[in-house]
């Protein structure tokens, strides 16, 4: 299961839906498992998450918008480390609520990325 975020409504959902997912499932905002947490068999988890080498759990998740203000929120914001850089992805400009712009000029330049 991969989700992918668009847009500034699809970022900020996103961003709440991961945090949402952390709390349920017991997971510190940087994606590591409280050790009196990681003692349990519940593997649910893995469905959204992948684990890494070093025991962090990465959400299965990609974030996209042309325009880099929510993106870098997600940078910044609480849950920062969760998240890979790889998997935030955003524009220099955005399209403007032109669908032409966003949809042949400044969208098609950042679709390649995804």
């Amino acid at each position: 299961c991969i989700s992918v975020h668009v847009g500034q409504a699809g970022c900020q959902m996103g961003n709440a839906c991961w945090e949402l997912y952390c709390l349920e499932h017991g997971l510190q905002p940087d994606g590591t498992m409280p050790a009196d947490a990681a003692s349990g068999n519940d593997d649910s988890f893995s469905t959204f998450f992948s684990e890494t080498g070093t025991g962090k759990h990465v959400p299965r998740a990609v974030f996209v918008d042309l325009e880099p203000s929510v993106v870098d929120e997600l940078r910044n914001g609480t849950y920062r480390k969760l998240f890979h850089p790889e998997q935030m992805i955003s524009g220099k400009e955005d399209a403007a609520n032109n669908y032409a712009r966003g949809h042949y000029t400044v969208g098609k330049e950042i679709v390649d990325l995804v």
